[in-house]
């Protein structure tokens, strides 16, 4: 049976009137105080003060790795060109362009093609008609092809990017003349044809490699066959 004896008026003033600190901890929760501190093993305590940190390095290895490796990778900030398959503008030249056309031959497959484009077949000869055909060259320096039926005046000073040459240039016994636009690092080669059509090699290759380029160039015959299916400079 639960005593159920009352306590005398005088005991429960003398209880009251008590220190807080002489009560208990149950009577420092009860009046709104802080928690009492719950005892606990060392096993306990040790996983509640231990594991966190121990994610945390875990993470921090985790992340030194990941650093370590971004340091040691080799990167390059170049801009990677695609190779690019100019067999069926080749074969538009040859057989649509209102003028003989001229397409490089015998190139070393260390000349990548980089870059063609076609300009004025589809208008009906109311516009000339040119060609770009672009190349990464062995130096990893940029040379192009620029042909066009446009009158040569407009038309080679924009693609030299410069009015005033510096001289001329024998190329195969053939006379190209030079022209260098220091600002943009481009060096050029151009000749006139008799038919009124210009030839420029152009960009920031060597005149030594576009030389190499103008001497390849052999004029283009028409054709009945279907377009080349080859993208890579022959050997």
């Amino acid at each position: 049976m639960t005593d159920k004896t009352p306590v005398p008026a005088e005991d429960a003033e003398e209880t009251a009137a008590r220190p807080r600190a002489e009560q208990g901890p149950e009577a420092e929760s009860g009046r709104g105080g802080a928690p009492a501190a719950i005892p606990v093993s060392p096993a306990v305590h040790k996983r509640l003060t231990t594991g966190l940190g121990g994610f945390t390095m875990a993470m921090g290895a985790c992340l030194l790795l990941v650093l370590a490796i971004f340091v040691i990778t080799p990167r390059s900030n170049k801009e990677v060109l695609p190779t690019v398959d100019y067999g069926s503008q080749l074969w538009a030249m040859r057989n649509d362009a209102p003028f003989t056309s001229y397409a490089p031959e015998g190139l070393p497959p260390s000349w990548r093609p980089t870059s063609s484009r076609l300009h004025g077949l589809d208008e009906a000869g109311d516009k000339p008609v040119a060609w770009h055909l672009g190349f990464l060259t062995p130096s990893d320096e940029y040379a192009a092809l620029e042909q066009s039926n446009e009158k040569a005046s407009d038309y080679v000073p924009r693609m030299t990017n410069n009015r005033n040459p510096l001289g001329t240039q024998q190329v195969n016994g053939v006379t190209w003349t030079k022209y260098h636009r220091k600002d943009k690092k481009a060096n050029s080669l151009a000749r006139t044809l008799p038919d009124g059509v210009s030839l420029v090699v152009t960009g920031t290759a060597s005149y030594e490699e576009l030389a190499i380029l103008a001497a390849s160039l052999r004029p283009l015959t028409k054709q009945s066959a279907s377009p080349s299916p080859s993208t890579s400079p022959r050997s």
